[in-house]
């Protein structure tokens, strides 16, 4: 059988789950895979996109890591899609792509005031306390009262990491430059408000237990969201996952509060109408209206509008994909239209050679581990469509590092990605800690490359 040369786009879990499935199932081929990854360093959403207090899910790198570190893969990171590397490139050097860049704009939130300045999106900002090199290195940590807008886990890490103290984040790999900025933060209040009951929120029992455990924070709930209606009920007595929640929601109602220094209010029951501005158009309030359940297990309005004064929002109402150059893109749901991971053209054609797994396949839904059994379908697809792969014109192994050092372009691979992770860890042990991640993007390619570097995270 022939040899399978493979490109995969975005080296995220989805990307280096989809390699694995690959390497463990294309029995009879010779398989050889290529990871390109804009960022200089691997990991994705993991290093990217959760939260730093999160040691237990950003373990998934270690099996992340073990991917990696067996040699059969290779990395180029640096490398943008679109620019650095374009559609006609990979055709020219491999049988086929998959695109698993996965989602990390903030889906819209279409209120008015959402655009007042104090208004932000939680992708954002999970990107910023994250060391993500691509935003900004400040933040506008000046407000008293904030409103997080959302009922999923997203909008829970925002929560806790605005109402934790900055000290409490030290044990983490948090950067430099924002745990100066979250120490600065007057913050007292944080208001989170979510449309349905807590018997139909969207976070996990292990996102709530977090929540509680944080220090000096009270857990502030309100007695009128748990009149359950039998719905509700049927759902805490039936669904392990509710029926966890509930039990930590209703520890929370029986606790003191009025001891701690700041404050974390759960809005159940609370649709977002409109965010007020002020005479110098800066988030004043929030105004929303209490719903109810409308016995179906949804809710409905009932009229009674409501305001909470805050100096500012975030929206974490989900994730959204972004277009990629040269390829189809449903504007509504944010994917690469396909049919199970085998991209298709606007009129449902399949698009030979070209796959997508992970969040810009099926949407930003689902935890990490989901992208297992997602690759596992598109990696079925690639191997039986071996009649339609593409033949390159050239798919040495030198091809591609040519090329991209014939444009200049200063790619890192997997013994710069070591370099750079040997890097933030000794720079964690000389503070004390596990690690501090490097932030600026030519520092990061500067230490991948084996540069000299002056530390400026």
């Amino acid at each position: 059988m022939p040899t399978l040369r493979l490109a995969i786009v975005g080296a995220g879990p989805a990307g280096i789950y989809a390699a694995d499935i690959l390497l463990r199932e294309a029995h009879g081929h010779d398989v050889s895979i290529d990871l390109f990854e804009q960022l200089p360093a691997p990991y994705g959403l993991v290093r990217y996109g959760v939260a730093p207090d999160h040691p237990r899910i950003k373990g998934i790198i270690n099996a992340l890591r073990d991917v990696l570190d067996r040699g059969v893969v290779r990395l180029f990171g640096n490398v943008r899609f679109g620019e650095d590397i374009t559609l006609e490139d990979l055709e020219q050097h491999y049988n086929a792509v998959v695109f698993s860049t996965g989602a990390i704009k903030d889906a819209d939130l279409d209120v008015p005031g959402i655009d007042l300045e104090g208004s932000y999106g939680a992708a954002d900002f999970v990107s910023w306390f994250d060391g993500h090199p691509d935003v900004p290195r400040t933040w506008p940590l000046t407000a008293e009262s904030v409103a997080v807008i959302g009922n999923g886990n997203v909008a829970l890490d925002v929560s806790r990491i605005l109402a934790k103290h900055a000290d409490d984040l030290l044990p983490t790999e948090i950067p430099d430059n924002v745990y100066e900025g979250l120490k600065a933060s007057p913050v007292t209040d944080v208001h989170v408000f979510g449309r349905r009951g807590p018997a139909q929120v969207k976070f996990t029992p292990l996102e709530l237990r977090e929540l509680g455990e944080v220090r000096d924070v009270d857990m502030v709930v309100y007695d009128e969201d748990f009149d359950h209606d039998e719905a509700s009920l049927t759902a805490i007595r039936t669904n392990k996952q509710v029926m966890v929640i509930n039990r930590v929601l209703e520890q929370w109602r029986g606790r003191e509060v009025g001891q701690a220094s700041r404050r974390l209010h759960l809005h159940f029951y609370a649709k977002p109408l409109e965010l007020v501005g002020d005479a110098d158009g800066h988030v004043a309030a929030i105004r929303y209206e209490r719903t109810r359940p409308d016995g179906q297990g949804g809710v409905e309005g009932t009229g009674e509008v409501r305001e909470v004064p805050i100096q500012a929002a975030y929206r974490a109402v989900g994730y959204f994909g972004s277009p990629l150059p040269g390829l189809p893109f449903d504007e509504r749901r944010g994917i690469i239209p396909n049919r199970e991971g085998q991209v298709v053209d606007a009129d449902g054609h399949r698009i030979p050679g070209v796959y997508a797994t992970g969040w810009i396949k099926r949407g930003p839904v689902g935890l990490i581990g989901h992208t297992k059994s997602d690759a596992m379908e598109t990696v079925q697809h690639i191997i039986e469509d071996e009649a339609s792969w593409w033949t390159p014109a050239d798919p040495s192994p030198d091809a591609v590092p040519n090329l991209l050092r014939e444009r200049g372009i200063a790619y890192t691979d997997l013994d710069g990605w070591h370099n750079l992770d040997e890097h933030e860890l000794a720079l964690g042990a000389a503070a004390g800690r596990e690690r501090i991640k490097v932030v600026p993007r030519e520092e990061m390619i500067d230490v991948s490359l084996g540069r000299t570097a002056t530390r400026t995270s």
